[in-house]
């Protein structure tokens, strides 16, 4: 049986698409693009090989090179590895969108979508999309349908045994399962990164990292179906700052020492964390009989509060014991939205029509006469 040590609970609330521009691609890099390797990037002919070429010609060239995935345009592929070393750094630049046949992985491939392995000095960058076309696997996951056999799912994007990776201006949407997994790597920088996915989707942990030390996550947007973060064994020196998360599970170190296995997690900070709608917040959980230890870890400034939004005040007349008879008073964090007063008339008790209201970090619209008014309103 798990048990939890809970940090910090958050209240309910509240790759690649890529041109050259903005690219460290010098007249000494060689860019090499999947197009002249045969892709066709219509998002419905397999492009696999050609992405492969690509990748196997920039990681043999001897100058700094570019594997630019084109713009504007959608690559179909199916399980891929893209292994190192390399010859020389590597800028990936892609717009990837994974098969949507589970027939297509296999029983030997079906853990991974994307795997980069063995790779020094990588940046990928570009401001695209990786889209791993999940709703197929969540549609026959137990999860979802109990009746159904629990099977395992590819990864979106794997990155394993890498050393001073760069995630850059990165896009990840509807992954199978876990969308960006950090395995075994060293010197890892992350930022911006924006990992979406349906809140019902099941097990598309966001950002995992296992085995892996000197690893920073900055200003990512995360909403998905599970983990926005998920913390596992021998992380070292881990700093996460300015996370958007929500809704779903939160950020999770854990689980730690499951099947009496031993585990350890240190040196861990998150800072200026912004959480809406997450059930657990921040969290540490742990295995009963298993043994190892989590030192060293910092939860500070998250933010959190309760949303409130889709209210209705209807025909409502009366008097108020006070002059302020209004107040729509919310979070800065997480500000009301969707609230409408509908016909409010209301009055000071005596008769007096010298009422008052006040409106903070809320957003309204009314329907018929509203009186007195809260603040500026949207009809």
């Amino acid at each position: 049986m798990a048990s939890t040590v809970l940090i910090f609970s958050a209240s309910l609330i509240a790759l690649f698409l890529f041109s050259l521009t903005g690219v460290n691609a010098n007249a000494g890099s060689n860019v090499f693009s999947m197009q002249s390797y045969g892709a066709r990037g219509d998002g419905l002919h397999d492009d696999t090989k050609a992405l492969r070429d690509a990748w196997a010609a920039a990681c043999s060239s001897a100058k700094p090179a570019v594997l630019l995935i084109p713009k504007g345009k959608k690559y179909l592929n199916r399980h891929t590895i893209l292994s190192g070393p390399c010859k020389s750094n590597i800028v990936l630049m892609s717009n990837l969108m994974a098969s949507p046949k589970r027939s297509d992985w296999s029983k030997e491939t079906i853990r991974h979508w994307i795997l980069i392995s063995g790779v020094t000095s990588l940046t990928i960058t570009g401001g695209g999309t990786i889209d791993g076309n999940g709703k197929i696997w969540w549609q026959n996951s137990c999860k979802t349908n109990s009746n159904l056999p629990c099977t395992e799912a590819p990864m979106a994007l794997t990155l394993h045994a890498c050393k001073n990776l760069k995630v850059e201006d990165l896009k990840v949407v509807n992954s199978q399962q876990i969308q960006i997994s950090v395995e075994d790597c060293t010197d890892v920088k992350m930022s911006p990164v924006s990992i979406t996915a349906p809140e019902t989707s099941p097990n598309t942990d966001d950002i995992h990292i296992t085995r892996s030390r000197d690893v920073q996550v900055m200003d990512c947007t995360i909403k998905t179906g599970d983990d926005c973060m998920s913390i596992q064994d021998r992380t070292e020196n881990l700093h996460v700052n300015n996370m958007v998360c929500g809704p779903r599970h939160g950020i999770s170190i854990g689980s730690l020492g499951d099947h009496n296995s031993e585990a350890h997690v240190s040196n861990v900070t998150v800072d200026n964390g912004r959480l809406y709608g997450t059930t657990n917040g921040a969290r540490i959980k742990t295995w009963q009989g298993g043994k190892g230890s989590a030192k060293n870890i910092v939860f500070q400034n998250m933010k959190s509060a309760v949303e409130v939004s889709d209210v209705l005040f209807k025909n409502i007349r009366g008097t108020s014991a006070s002059e302020e008879a209004i107040m729509l008073h919310c979070s800065s964090s997480v500000p009301c939205h969707g609230i409408t007063l509908e016909y409010v008339k209301l009055t000071v008790k005596g008769g007096s029509n010298d009422v008052r209201s006040t409106c903070q970090n809320a957003e309204w619209k009314k329907s018929g006469s509203v009186s007195p008014q809260p603040c500026s309103f949207k009809n």
